[in-house]
């Protein structure tokens, strides 16, 4: 039996990583996968960057990694409010000041997608991790997408599983003998009601895989208090108290 752990969209949410990362340790999984996103929204992301390097952890480049990385310009979404654009933009510029040049070099280097095959007996699994799909960076594929969608991101990767994060919604859709699409949720700025720390477990053995995703308490008062005080928008703040905000 071999257990991977895979967590993305950490944000600069240095308290939510170190809750995720401890939980996996206690859980006695080895290896962790990241697909990407450390920065943006919270203000630990030289913190968040230096963790993932110093414990050798394999990351893909989100779409916000890129954009820092390279200084792409910020482009307005039409699913945000107004109150929630202006916030974007403020975030993002806190992140491009505050961010030193060896971080962002280390962003800049980071992989687009990574393909994993672990053999248990006589089996072979192919695992395909990709920050939101094999064509994009920044591409919303909810659970609500047409299965079809998934079932050829599944065949034209050659994969059993598919991994994916970028919506910070957690979800499983298991296709039989297809295989399985899964999304880790977010680490550090779920969407979820609950606001917890979400990552998944995959557990293969000869016969199976398993996806698990696991979702954990953190200090989000400590988060909370670290946007408050810091340039970033109190409006990311109010976001994880789940307070009463213009959509997103």
């Amino acid at each position: 039996m071999i257990q991977i752990a895979v967590f993305s969209d950490v944000h600069g949410n240095l308290p939510a990583l170190e809750a995720a990362l401890a939980d996996i340790e206690k859980r006695g999984i080895q290896q962790k996968f990241c697909l990407g996103d450390l920065v943006d929204f919270a203000p630990w992301g030289n913190e968040v960057i230096e963790r993932i390097r110093t414990l050798n952890i394999p990351c893909l480049m989100g779409n916000h990694d890129e954009r820092l990385a390279f200084d792409i310009p910020v482009i307005p979404l039409s699913k945000h409010s107004e109150e929630e654009t202006e916030a974007r933009f403020i975030a993002i510029d806190h992140s491009k000041k505050d961010i030193t040049e060896v971080n962002k070099r280390f962003l800049s280097e980071l992989p687009f997608h990574l393909k994993l095959n672990y053999k248990v007996g006589k089996k072979h699994w192919n695992v395909q991790l990709m920050h939101s799909s094999l064509a994009s960076n920044d591409m919303y594929l909810y659970e609500s997408e047409n299965d079809d969608v998934f079932i050829h991101m599944l065949e034209e990767s050659q994969s059993d599983i598919v991994v994916m994060g970028h919506t910070h919604l957690s979800f499983k859709k298991d296709f039989k003998t297809k295989g399985w699409a899964v999304n880790c949720g977010s680490v550090g700025r779920s969407k979820e009601e609950n606001r917890l720390a979400s990552y998944l477990i995959l557990t293969l053995d000869e016969e199976q895989a398993i996806p698990e995703i696991v979702q954990i308490v953190y200090p989000i008062e400590k988060t909370v208090r670290g946007i408050e005080e810091s340039g970033i928008p109190d409006y990311y703040a109010a976001f994880l108290k789940n307070e009463k905000i213009s959509a997103f």
